[in-house]
């Protein structure tokens, strides 16, 4: 490295939903220069970082075009990556040895949840953890199945596939259904602990930033889309669902059918709304969902959120966006306009007022009222000194 005068490190990012390689290096201009002179290469403001497509310029003729202006290329990173990934990918090709009566036990369990009426999301995520269980367990009869065989599973799930807590808690709940669906095995239910929820608090997005998101999406459609997600806090699920017969626009109100937890309920319509969704209506006439695919049929969930990473770029927001954010930003915002705690649980279709008492963390509309302890003592000395027009915080400082 020493016959090189510049350094520069490539990783691999992504820009407006392509495939990039980010270049990296510390500030220099003479180095600028000479990254800005290669084909294709464009600067990033989301990402603060000099990019160009993968599709636009291979890492070899990239890695040329630096070295011959004298810039040592550090890819390390991308080799560690692509062997992360081909290791992945050949975890995941390992299938799972169960007998053909173990099988029969699967679909039967399968039932069970389905007669429980679970969710279809819920029974395919139980259906994954318990398929893996058998799996592990190997040829050891179900019958004999104990606490221990599912501690040491367990473990060794989280320890290798590096679940979050969510999914912990969603893998054990599985093991204690499938006990329960098993009497005759040595499984006590009671005994299977779960890990505590997380408490992280939601990302919300200021209203200033909504209208910049919305101000950014240009195509119709997607904007209508993320109008209708915020204005009625719903979940990506039921807008996906939502069929236009259940909109009534005369009345402003959104009838949510079948929502989480099998429960209905009627959401407010924004005035603000109505207009653009007339627009949209007559310009996509949808038959009979409020968003379909080009056949037709319920609209793809990574559709829509492909065009909100796109939309949120394009309006430099910083922080990270999904569906639920804008949702998470609704219950923020109503509550910060003073609607009370319980129409807010109504209005998300919370069960509980635990549930949305999350929002009462972040919102700011009391926090604001106190005073940091910095300003009481800068207005303090504002006060008693005389000439306190020339009273700034790098006083002390000749």
């Amino acid at each position: 490295m020493t016959n090189y005068k510049y350094k520069v490190v490539l990783t691999e990012i992504e820009q407006s939903s392509i495939a990039c390689f980010g270049i990296g290096f510390y500030y220099n201009v003479k180095l600028i220069n000479i990254v800005k002179s290669i084909d294709y290469v464009r600067w990033s403001t989301s990402k603060n970082t000099f990019y160009v497509p993968k599709d636009k310029l291979s890492l070899h003729q990239l890695y040329t075009s630096l070295n011959n202006n004298g810039v040592y290329v550090d890819y390390s990173g991308l080799k560690k990556r692509k062997r992360a990934t081909s290791e992945s990918k050949t975890k995941q090709r390992v299938p799972r040895k169960i007998s053909d009566a173990n099988k029969d036990v699967i679909r039967a369990f399968v039932r069970y949840l389905r007669g429980l009426r679970l969710s279809d999301n819920t029974v395919k995520v139980y259906f994954t953890f318990v398929a893996d269980f058998v799996g592990f367990i190997g040829e050891k009869p179900l019958d004999e199945l104990n606490n221990t065989d599912v501690r040491l599973f367990v473990e060794r799930q989280v320890q290798y596939k590096r679940y979050a807590i969510s999914t912990h808690r969603q893998l054990v709940s599985a093991i204690k259904h499938f006990g329960t669906f098993l009497p005759d095995c040595n499984i006590v239910t009671n005994d299977l602990m779960r890990p505590s929820k997380s408490k992280f608090l939601p990302t919300v997005l200021s209203k200033e930033e909504v209208i910049d998101l919305l101000r950014a999406t240009k195509n119709l459609k997607h904007r209508t889309v993320l109008a209708l997600l915020y204005s009625a806090g719903l979940r990506i699920g039921e807008v996906l669902n939502l069929k236009l017969r259940d909109i009534d626009v005369d009345r402003r109100q959104l009838f949510i059918k079948n929502a989480k937890g099998r429960k209905d309920r009627v959401v407010i319509l924004a005035e603000s709304f109505i207009p653009i969704y007339k627009n949209y209506y007559m310009t996509y006439k949808p038959a009979t969902y409020f968003i379909e695919n080009p056949s037709g049929g319920v609209y793809s969930p990574g559709s829509i959120r492909k065009f909100l990473k796109i939309s949120s770029s394009r309006a430099r927001i910083k922080k990270r966006v999904t569906p639920h954010t804008l949702r998470h930003s609704y219950a923020t915002h109503l509550i910060e306009n003073g609607v009370g705690l319980r129409y807010v649980q109504d209005l998300l279709g919370h069960s509980k007022p635990e549930t949305t008492m999350i929002y009462t963390h972040v919102a700011k509309k009391d926090l604001l009222k106190i005073q940091s302890p910095l300003d009481t003592a800068f207005i303090a000395l504002a006060v008693g000194d005389k000439n306190h027009q020339k009273v700034r915080l790098s006083r002390n400082i000749s």
